[in-house]
């Protein structure tokens, strides 16, 4: 049987008075795509900063492989190899194509030769051959569904073993939309352990292993992600279908 990669064990989280999350729990085993779903403000993407270590829990705990990490800075959750795609891509408008991929790299580059290095870039360009075309230029000029793939592959040169990826469909175009989603597919087809928060349920679910739902900061459901999308009154509540 394979073992959990990351335990998330009764977290609260707060803005200030604001409890963002509430005696929240999930697990993700090594090999599994799990999506989070709910609504605008459930606290999605508080759950993923949390993981990362941008936020800290006031209560409970997060073990990555075993090892506690909550209240851990970003840069050593980061070494430990979890990485986070953000809502939003996030990338470096001033920055080339190029120089976003390598910051992706930043830790990893007094340990690893430039033939890795190279290696990790072709691997992205072939992944997204757009972005070798256009790797000197500024990733800030770039449309939304090209900033998706830059921001997706700044995530992968880390060479996460688990890979955090928040609303990646966010203002994107139907048809990149489902590049990106193949992407995460293919992604996990190739052994890569995801956690995905998303509110495109329908998309996130079909790819997805097992599903959480999240709704005003507590988790309220956890099934199979093919008995989610089954679920009549799911559907209606939270996925919005009836």
């Amino acid at each position: 049987m394979k073992q959990n990669i990351i335990e998330i064990e009764s977290i609260d989280v707060r803005y200030g008075r604001v409890q963002a999350l509430n005696n929240v729990s999930l697990r993700v085993k090594q090999g599994e795509v799990v999506v989070v779903v709910g609504s605008n403000g459930a606290g999605k993407t508080t759950l993923l900063k949390t993981v990362v270590g941008l936020l800290k829990p006031a209560a409970g705990s997060i073990r990555f492989q075993g090892e506690k990490i909550s209240g851990q800075p970003v840069h050593k959750v980061v070494k430990k190899r979890i990485s986070l795609i953000p809502e939003g891509r996030m990338v470096f408008g001033d920055q080339t194509v190029l120089e976003n991929l390598l910051l992706g790299a930043y830790w990893r580059r007094r340990n690893i030769s430039s033939e890795e290095l190279n290696l990790a870039l072709d691997n992205c360009f072939a992944r997204f051959p757009a972005l070798k075309e256009r790797r000197h230029q500024l990733a800030g000029t770039l449309s939304g569904g090209l900033q998706q793939m830059v921001a997706i592959s700044r995530g992968l040169m880390s060479k996460p073993t688990l890979l955090l990826v928040d609303e990646p469909s966010l203002g994107l175009a139907p048809i990149v939309i489902e590049e990106v989603f193949r992407t995460i597919r293919e992604l996990n087809e190739e052994g890569m352990t995801i956690l995905l928060v998303e509110q495109m349920a329908m998309l996130a679910l079909q790819i997805a292993t097992r599903g959480y739902v999240l709704e005003h900061g507590s988790m309220v459901l956890e099934d199979a992600a093919s008995e989610l999308l089954k679920n009549s009154n799911v559907m209606e509540s939270y996925l919005g279908r009836e």
